[in-house]
């Protein structure tokens, strides 16, 4: 049977092109690419920001968010190493109570523990040296190291339930940055990132800030990184210092003009590349000197304090004009978010107290607590926390029991999964309320637990997003952030 031939009237498949049926078939599908590849670039180069960028066919993004969001932006205040809950935040006189005296087996229920302290002959619970007491109309029970968080407990989302498997540094820091114990896969802030574009086009969407000079467990860039997401959408970290962004500043000699004369050179020669080639990685590379273009005059801008006046600035705390500590990252956070930036993610290293605990404690809120509850009053002065999630908290707890010796001034605590406490404030959570329940001795969650999987399907939601719809196809599976698991827990939104 003779090849059927299209009509005479065709139409050729676009103006200036052969008819399709005098191409072979790689010419066809190239010249196809182009078009549409052409499309996508002229998009790129001149489009506002704040369309999400597609993903691999089947995901996609044109319908985020999926409902009516309430928070815009998230700054998390993530402190790395694991808080002791129970000298903060869940009060336990029981442990006061019977202090010395060993972990009841019926309690521990054979789970397992670290290799740190699995070994010891004995594990006598220690109890709280601070003073707890109930703040604010909520009545939250806090510890007298919190003196500052005290006074904006009624603005507080207070979590006493979290849990989560991971009982090592590693893997807990990247479950709670990528939800997933093993690396590779996305950040948070990637994923919100990909979901819902950026809110501007002179700064990142998605910016990081660690606290100056800390010890601790080592923070590795897969914690802010894309995983298998286009490289565009990982965190940008922001150093203290004269460079704020390495290798942002032209070297000596080159002008802006020049810069800009140069770039749009440059420009011209990808955009040659790309109409023979539509690379992908050709118009993110266009867009990549664009964006460092604009961020030479963005982020000298938004990293210079002095134009905030004296007061702000002292609200936050004595540390507050020292570049790089936890009180001037949570003012840049503030003027970040002010200026579009969607993911705010501050590290604050050093809560692993595995010994001397009373004292080490009390350095690190010294250095956390103004300043974090000077940005949710901050942010609610300035009529943007109902837009604004902020969220405090670590990668697990810290044990009921001591960790080697105790004496009568001093104990370590060892890491501790089955139950943590966090915080959040504002964004369209409800405020005042402090949400689940551990046991009397602090070692079990009693009452609605909240899971990793359980946050994050929950902050996702408070973007406008649902959790099980945000997927990205890599390696012939639908990924997402909360994996196959996690449920919104409805009790914390406003």
């Amino acid at each position: 049977m003779p090849a059927m031939s299209p009509p005479l009237s065709s139409p050729p498949l676009c103006t200036g092109y052969a008819p399709w049926f005098s191409m072979s078939r790689r010419e066809c599908l190239n010249r196809l690419a182009l078009g549409l590849g052409g499309i996508a670039l002229a998009d790129l180069l001149g489009s506002k920001a704040g369309a999400a960028t597609p993903g691999p066919a089947g995901d996609v993004l044109a319908g985020l968010p999926h409902f009516a969001p309430k928070a815009k932006r998230i700054i998390y205040l993530f402190q790395s190493g694991g808080p002791s809950q129970l000298d903060l935040y869940d009060y336990k006189p029981l442990l006061n109570q019977r202090h010395g005296e060993q972990l009841p087996a019926s309690v521990r229920g054979g789970q397992r523990l670290t290799g740190m302290s699995g070994n010891q002959s004995s594990i006598p619970l220690a109890g709280s040296p601070f003073k707890f007491s109930q703040h604010g109309r909520s009545g939250a029970w806090l510890s007298d190291l919190l003196p500052h968080t005290a006074k904006i407990a009624d603005d507080l989302c207070i979590i006493r339930s979290m849990h989560t498997e991971s009982i090592n540094h590693g893997p807990g820091v990247t479950f709670m940055q990528t939800g997933s114990q093993i690396p590779g896969r996305p950040s948070f802030g990637s994923w919100l990132d990909y979901g819902l574009g950026s809110a501007n086009e002179n700064l990142p969407s998605f910016v990081v800030l660690i606290t100056k000079d800390k010890k601790g467990q080592p923070l590795m860039s897969h914690l802010w990184g894309a995983g298998f997401l286009p490289a565009k959408h990982q965190g940008v970290r922001f150093r203290s210092g004269p460079d704020p962004v390495l290798y942002l500043g032209n070297p000596a000699g080159v002008s802006t003009e020049n810069r800009r004369l140069a770039l749009d050179r440059l420009r011209e020669l990808h955009e040659h590349q790309f109409a023979g080639t539509p690379d992908a990685e050709i118009s993110a590379r266009i867009a990549n000197y664009e964006m460092a273009f604009n961020l030479q005059t963005s982020v000298p801008e938004v990293t210079d304090l002095k134009d905030e006046p004296a007061h702000v600035v002292d609200a936050y705390g004595p540390d507050a004009r020292q570049p790089g500590s936890f009180a001037a990252n949570c003012l840049l956070a503030r003027r970040l978010a002010e200026r579009g930036v969607k993911f705010i993610q501050l590290y604050h290293q050093d809560w692993d107290h595995h010994g001397g605990l009373p004292g080490a404690i009390k350095r690190e809120c010294l250095q956390t607590d103004q300043a974090a509850a000077a940005l949710v009053a901050d942010l609610k002065a300035r009529g943007m926390l109902a837009d604004t999630l902020v969220v405090w908290g670590g990668e697990f707890g810290r044990t009921n029991y001591c960790q080697g010796q105790m004496t009568a001034t001093s104990f370590g605590r060892d890491h501790h999964p089955r139950c943590f406490s966090i915080w959040m404030a504002g964004g369209g959570v409800k405020p005042g309320v402090t949400h689940g329940e551990t046991d009397e001795y602090g070692y079990n969650v009693a009452s609605d637990g909240v899971h990793i999987h359980d946050l994050h399907a929950t902050i996702l939601h408070l973007f406008g997003v649902d959790h099980e719809r945000l997927t990205y196809k890599f390696q012939g599976r639908r990924y997402r952030l909360t994996d196959v698991h996690g449920h919104v827990v409805k009790a914390l939104l406003a």
